[in-house]
């Protein structure tokens, strides 16, 4: 239990300073309290809802959210989170581990290797803010939580930074489609039963410690140690699912 809060902290902060860091919680629920692929990410992507409130409310209350970006993000995160839930509760074990191990594999490169090129504007340009492509990131963000028990910011702020938004909006922006992921894709995880209610509270706590220090290094330092930390465990807990699969 206390290597598993430990690292439900550590998520905390990764969630709370560079948005990515959740997909990391499965693996951790896997390993250290014993849950079956399918139980780890409707837990994880149940504890996500409070991270993403405290953390969009502390980013809001610091200017750090455009809410004319965010809003049709959660919109989409929203209406297809649910429908990710659903396929992800569906697909076999083995399969859905493989998923999650390429997902981190994946995070963990681009994380590594970013272009976190800001745009001349802080606000990105117009076309990028447009309806049509922000409500595809928040779709593509909230059926990729929903399938794997990742956070939405996961998803979205690798592709708005892949789009030039602001680094720091960027992250701002992914703890709101937490919110709006979380509750879609738990309202599907609930009729599967798959959501262990009570670890999921002690969980959520280290997380809510953890989310309260990582917001305060996203505002007070570049974070590119973290991000190159945060990148290296991805990597790992992605080697160390597959080995698990494969063995």
């Amino acid at each position: 239990m206390l290597l598993l809060l430990a690292s439900c902290l550590l998520v905390g902060i990764f969630i709370g300073a560079v948005g990515i860091g959740g997909v990391l919680l499965v693996p951790s629920l896997m390993l250290f309290a014993h849950l079956s692929v399918h139980q780890a990410a409707a837990t994880a992507l149940f504890s996500f809802l409070f991270t993403g409130m405290l953390g969009g409310w502390l980013f809001s209350r610091r200017g750090s959210i455009d809410w004319k970006v965010a809003g049709p993000v959660c919109a989409g995160a929203f209406l297809l989170s649910f429908a990710g839930a659903a396929a992800g509760s569906e697909v076999p074990a083995a399969i859905l581990m493989w998923i999650i191990a390429a997902i981190l594999l994946g995070a963990g490169l681009y994380i590594l290797f970013p272009n976190w090129r800001q745009s001349s504007s802080p606000k990105g340009h117009p076309d990028r803010r447009s309806l049509g492509p922000l409500l595809g990131i928040g779709a593509v963000s909230g059926f990729g939580a929903g399938i794997s028990g990742a956070g939405g910011p996961l998803f979205s702020v690798p592709i708005m930074l892949a789009l030039q938004f602001d680094a720091l909006a960027a992250v701002g922006t992914g703890q709101v489609v937490q919110i709006a992921s979380s509750l879609s894709g738990s309202l599907g995880n609930m009729s599967y039963g798959s959501i262990q209610y009570g670890l999921a509270l002690s969980v959520t706590v280290a997380e809510l410690i953890g989310t309260l220090l990582g917001v305060r290094i996203a505002h007070a330092v570049r974070g590119d140690q973290l991000r190159v930390a945060a990148a290296l465990l991805c990597i790992v807990s992605a080697i160390g699912m597959a080995a698990k699969t494969v063995f």
